[in-house]
């Protein structure tokens, strides 16, 4: 199963991505969970403490590394676009709670359409995590498909934007839908969350097709609180759980 979670900061994707990660987990299943979102969090979010996460240094900054596997230095232009890196997740992964943590930073950059290193370097690895075969890979990405090619993207089971009840994040799901239709796949899923009322739920309704959504999370201050005090939201808030357990179930018999 290979799922990438995406969708505006702070709506609740890396809610989504730790709670199914755990799920799977609990399973039996080997879990690796990629954080791809800038604002890296979904550590705290899988149960790491804040100590533990501020002590894992992101691929994306590991110079070393980068420059072993590709080839760059500060004398030669030319490196690497297809870098060994099949070794870094078990190499560089973190494992709490069952599931296996990779961090895997962002490019900082002026300009748009990097090609460097560190880039180069992420598209690797995101690309050799879909062909781990018996695993289950959730990828907490940020509000874009920037670091998936064709390839990879092909390769995902599912595209998951999650939004809240809002203009502005409909706008978000739209954007996605049409990145992910230029590489080629033309199935993203929403799962609408802070959800307050029936009245929210209806306006949800009537903007995303019925065949998009996969379900609701609904306002939950155990989760607020899961936040506020570093914890996982899996160990906080059973109403949460139960409700990404049963959107679990709706990804599980679709793969099926």
């Amino acid at each position: 199963m290979k799922v990438a979670v995406t969708g505006k900061g702070g709506v609740g994707k890396t809610t989504l991505s730790s709670v199914l990660a755990r799920l799977y987990a609990d399973e039996g299943r080997t879990v690796l969970a990629a954080d791809v979102d800038p604002d890296a969090n979904l550590g705290l979010a899988l149960g790491f403490t804040e100590e533990e996460v501020n002590s894992i240094t992101p691929i994306s900054r590991m110079q070393k590394l980068i420059q072993e596997r590709t080839g760059a230095n500060n004398a030669a232009k030319l490196f690497k676009l297809n870098p060994q890196v099949s070794d870094i997740p078990d190499a560089y992964a973190r494992e709490i709670n069952g599931v296996k943590l990779l961090v895997m930073g962002t490019v900082e950059t002026g300009g748009s359409g990097c090609v460097c290193p560190e880039h180069v370097m992420l598209k690797a690895i995101l690309s050799n995590l879909v062909f781990r075969k018996d695993d289950v890979v959730i990828m907490d990405m940020e509000a874009g498909l920037e670091h998936l090619g064709r390839g990879t993207a092909s390769m995902m089971d599912q595209f998951i934007v999650v939004i809240e009840p809002g203009a502005r994040s409909i706008q978000t799901y739209q954007r996605v839908k049409q990145l992910a239709a230029d590489l080629g796949i033309h199935t993203v899923r929403v799962v609408a969350n802070k959800v307050r009322n029936a009245e929210d739920e209806a306006y949800l309704k009537a903007r995303i097709p019925e065949e998009d959504l996969l379900g609701f999370i609904h306002y939950d201050a155990d989760v607020i609180d899961a936040d506020r005090r570093g914890m996982s939201p899996y160990d906080t808030s059973s109403k949460t759980v139960e409700e990404i357990r049963a959107i679990k179930a709706r990804i599980d018999n679709e793969k099926k």
